[in-house]
């Protein structure tokens, strides 16, 4: 109990230093006038982890031909064509430099998810940038994914799915009216899941009436119940992954309805990333990158060359290479995660206005 109510009060101070969950009026703007207390990150602690002087990194996505682009909180996005030995600032039309989450599209259109301004898309390689907001009632973004049926954002209102024709957003269904949604993930069978902040898990069918609410199982190792989900991935026999915050990674291999935890051997339960595939489940932590090959019964850790284990985000690039960003830059792995090199020439900048934090 104790240690839920320092979640809970954890967010709470996020949401002060405008990360966790950021007030807006129903049109979508924030509440005026920057915050006074310090700022901390999304996905950080809340007092701040961040190394002065370094870009924080908190979201990431891998084009093809070694190409990257990293989303900063506070300086925009960065462009990297050589996987990450260089990176070049490309903020022209993006009016909020706190990027929350990057995803890109087949067409090669990139999307980014900020904490103030909406969405933004760019058509040329992230040389410029157009906001893509209409139909959104709450601006701050938490989640992109891109399926078969289109772009789907996590937001403070709930689930959206963006309309290519009318290039509009529509939300998905009801249910989750003004919860901030951190994750979504999509099974072969056509079920939506996503995470949110403080409600738990939600799944959504086609035509079923609304999202419904997976109760069941999400307890951690100390008999805890889990409702704060911060990332979501599925495995080839569609068994769903769930990262908490505070309390270590379940996972689910019947559409939901119970949960399994899995993360007892994890030194640390603040989980930041998750990936899955062919050869096992990766998570990173507020200590480090671990792999799972048993689902979850050892964690083996993936940290050599990282010299900042407080990792914000995770993402599998082409040939089985990873990149993590953190407080202080990017670092790639060619190896399956086994070594890590730093990859941050270039990331650096000023906070942009409109949204500069004293």
């Amino acid at each position: 109990m104790l240690r839920h109510l320092l979640v809970l009060t954890a967010l709470t101070l996020g949401s002060l230093h405008g990360t966790a969950q950021a007030v807006s009026a129903p049109n979508g703007s924030a509440n005026s006038g920057p915050p006074a207390l310090k700022q901390a990150h999304p996905g950080e602690d809340p007092a701040g982890s961040a190394d002065i002087g370094n870009t924080s990194i908190q979201a990431l996505a891998a084009g093809s031909g070694g190409v990257v682009y990293a989303g900063s909180f506070g300086m925009g996005i960065f462009r990297s064509g050589n996987r990450g030995d260089t990176w070049t600032a490309v903020n022209e039309g993006l009016t909020d430099p706190f990027v929350l989450c990057l995803t890109t599209a087949k067409d090669g259109a990139i999307y980014a998810g900020t904490f103030r301004g909406g969405v933004f898309r760019s058509h040329d390689a992230g040389k410029s940038w157009q906001p893509v907001n209409k139909g959104l009632k709450r601006l701050e973004i938490k989640a992109l994914m891109m399926d078969a049926k289109g772009l789907y954002a996590g937001t403070g209102d709930g689930v959206y799915l963006l309309n290519a024709a009318q290039d509009q957003w529509k939300v998905v269904t009801t249910g989750l009216d003004e919860i901030l949604v951190h994750a979504l993930a999509r099974t072969t069978d056509g079920t939506l899941y996503a995470g949110t902040s403080g409600k738990g898990i939600h799944s959504y069918k086609g035509r079923a009436e609304g999202w419904i609410r997976l109760r069941q199982g999400l307890r951690d190792h100390e008999g805890l119940v889990e409702n704060f989900i911060r990332v979501l991935a599925v495995d080839k026999e569609q068994g769903v992954y769930a990262g908490t915050f505070d309390g270590g990674v379940f996972r689910s291999g019947d559409g939901g309805k119970t949960w399994l935890p899995i993360s007892r051997a994890l030194p640390n339960d603040s989980i930041r990333g998750l990936i899955s595939n062919d050869r096992g489940v990766y998570v990173a932590t507020g200590r480090g990158i671990f792999k799972s090959a048993d689902r979850g019964r050892q964690w083996v850790p993936l940290n050599k060359g990282l010299s900042n284990l407080s990792i914000q985000v995770l993402i599998e690039s082409e040939k089985g290479g990873f990149y993590a960003g953190t407080s202080s830059g990017v670092f790639r792995s060619d190896d399956d995660g086994l070594t890590w090199t730093a990859v941050s020439q270039g990331l650096e900048g000023e906070s942009v206005a409109p949204f500069r934090f004293n």
